[in-house]
């Protein structure tokens, strides 16, 4: 079974440089294939918390030099030639991610297209353009990558990231995943092994007392309920569990602005200072199933944002294009 080839761009500026969302992002194309080549550009002394990272998974940095206007522009070029030439000098790379939203690499996505490249771009919502987005073969935002639904901990990613995980962990890692199959209901269980050591090159069954990889399996989905395993002739295939909601707290017209707050502070924890609309809309129904703003009285999502900047919940901006964004604080 063949995996894609990745090369990854960052533009740390796009990102917000911050360690979570940068692991986040690895995830995300790991899942996808193995990261053969990665490039930041924008790195400054600023960044620094960012350099174990950046370290073990083996990026080229490229520095900011503060020099006029063009500082952004310079780096841009870059990273746009960075990727041609990776693109017509390595056979081996059949994919391209791009982190950033900026529409001026709408051209580079178009050449890398034509030439039979996969391109994933993944940028914050409030720096997304069109654009871009639809030139994309695939398009992530990054507050969906960091994990819409997950609940702050108090523990950083980062620190969590050396410790190994534990069989919870481990099991949400597995079904993360699964969920990432978007063209697959399931993978062979040799597969999804494979997918977890470039996720977790240090993972080994033997640390969780099973012997083999198919009895881990086994363990988790009798623990937590989350996998199902089933035999297709000698083939052992892993799939999403159908298992009840983990929540059972319903959105109503007593809790919803709170609700809301909690995920806006979610927000705030992985760096974003402003968010769309639409992304919060899509954590609030991936949390709770059963939302309707009908059922909460209101006839669009858009008055129920205007309503709590009317109570001094949040703040509404527009964008350059009267786009509305709302300010996490």
């Amino acid at each position: 079974m063949s995996s894609s080839k990745f090369a990854l761009f960052v533009d740390l500026e796009n990102c917000g440089a911050k360690v979570d969302t940068l692991l986040s992002v690895l995830e995300k194309v790991k899942i996808r294939g193995d990261i053969l080549l990665g490039k930041v550009y924008g790195y400054t002394d600023q960044y620094s918390d960012l350099k174990e990272v950046l370290l073990s998974n083996t990026f080229t940095v490229v520095p900011s030099l503060r020099y006029g206007i063009s500082q952004k522009n310079n780096a841009d070029i870059l990273l746009v030639i960075d990727a041609l030439e990776v693109a017509f000098t390595n056979p081996l790379i059949d994919s391209f991610c791009i982190v950033s939203g900026d529409s001026d690499y709408t051209p580079l996505v178009g050449r890398l297209k034509s030439m039979g490249k996969f391109v994933l771009g993944i940028s914050r919502s409030a720096a997304a353009s069109t654009i871009f987005i639809n030139a994309c073969n695939e398009f992530q935002f990054l507050e969906n990558v960091g994990g819409r639904t997950r609940k702050p901990t108090g523990k950083k990613k980062a620190s969590a990231d050396k410790e190994p995980l534990d069989e919870q962990e481990l099991n949400k890692a597995l079904c993360s995943i699964l969920e990432e199959q978007t063209d697959k209901d399931e993978l062979y269980a040799s597969e999804l092994k494979g997918i977890l050591l470039r996720l977790r090159p240090d993972f080994n069954e033997k640390s969780y007392g099973c012997t083999t990889f198919l009895k881990l399996l086994d363990k988790l989905s009798k623990q937590f309920g989350g996998l199902h395993i089933r035999s297709d002739n000698f083939n052992v295939m892993v799939s999403l569990a159908q298992s009840s909601k983990e929540s059972t707290q319903e959105m109503n017209k007593e809790n919803w602005r709170a609700l809301i707050r909690e995920q806006l502070a979610r927000y705030k924890e992985d760096g974003f200072e402003r968010i769309n609309p639409s992304i919060l809309k899509a954590d609030i129904q991936a949390s709770f199933p059963g939302f309707s703003e009908k059922a909460l009285g209101f006839k669009r999502f858009s008055d129920m944002l205007k309503a709590m900047e009317k109570e001094g919940l949040i703040t509404v901006e527009l964008d350059d294009q009267k786009n509305m964004l709302i300010k996490v604080s």
